[in-house]
């Protein structure tokens, strides 16, 4: 926050893109209050996950439903308001459906553009620089939502074996919230490891969910195979859900060397939690955290 904000509104929007004839275009908004062109964004609302709101702004002010796959730096500027900062998370997002926006007093017009054209004419500094990292990503192929399982029933309470140890009702709700953040990707398919609390976490999307012992706790393929399997998920096809354990997804997402990690990075999932991986080629681009409280 900067020395003079005492309140801060949190905002989200995205970079969409489409491909048109190998071209990539953006979609940037006309806002005749202000008299700009701009990024699509928009302010939560109250209780609302950022991710969730950058989807929602994006429908609102362009018309298109889009699916989220790169965190994108945030930006952080003064309102005009007395004491107040506005923070906005961004997210590159592919387009999955145009239903066209009519003009109204909030956006008079959705231009798409190529992104050298498009840069310069952004209205505000903070809007190129979004757009500058959002061009130097290599382009994505598909998406990968690595979900660790969410709160299971105690082991010592619990009298069968560990593999068939269910969800408690705490975990019941967080795989509910859970589902709710991953609907805005539009998955396609559901992958589970062998665990009944695994698969019970991704049952509320209400998919088929295929199960692969590759990604369970014991790594039966070894550390590679799990990789191999991660990569593959999605190939010609939709996002994928892939759902396995916390002691499975610090190695694997070591050993898959997200370009976006550094050093420090210690993926630490909580349960219930996600990530979702870009898949550029044949390597992740980027693993990004979600949480759906």
């Amino acid at each position: 926050m900067t020395p003079t904000a005492n309140r801060v509104v949190r905002a989200a929007g995205g970079v969409v893109w489409r491909s048109i004839a190998g071209d990539t275009e953006i979609a940037l908004v006309s806002r005749p209050r202000y008299g700009d062109l701009t990024l699509p964004k928009g302010k939560l609302e109250r209780g609302e996950p950022s991710l969730l709101a950058a989807v929602r702004e994006v429908r609102e002010e362009t018309g298109v439903d889009a699916v989220p796959q790169v965190r994108l730096p945030s930006i952080q500027y003064l309102t005009g308001e007395p004491g107040v900062e506005k923070t906005v998370e961004f997210w590159s997002m592919r387009t999955l459906t145009d239903h066209g926006r009519q003009p109204d007093n909030e956006v008079s017009e959705v231009h798409w553009m190529r992104v050298p054209e498009a840069i310069p004419v952004l209205t505000y500094a903070h809007d190129r620089g979004v757009v500058a990292a959002f061009a130097a990503l290599p382009p994505v192929v598909r998406e990968v939502l690595l979900v660790r399982h969410a709160q299971a029933v105690p082991r010592a309470q619990w009298h069968g074996t560990d593999a068939e140890r269910p969800l408690d009702v705490a975990g019941q709700r967080q795989a509910q919230r859970l589902a709710a953040l991953l609907r805005v990707f539009a998955p396609e398919r559901v992958v589970s490891a062998s665990a009944q609390r695994c698969r019970q976490t991704v049952a509320p999307l209400g998919l088929p969910v295929d199960v692969d012992a590759r990604l369970d706790e014991s790594l039966p393929s070894g550390l590679d195979g799990a990789s191999q399997a991660l990569l593959a998920l999605g190939a010609g096809s939709g996002p994928t859900v892939a759902c396995t354990q916390g002691k499975v997804i610090t190695p694997l997402l070591g050993a898959l060397r997200p370009a976006n990690a550094t050093v420090a990075t210690e993926y630490q999932t909580a349960k219930g939690d996600a990530w979702l991986l870009a898949v550029a080629g044949d390597r992740v681009v980027a693993a990004d955290h979600l949480s759906a409280d």
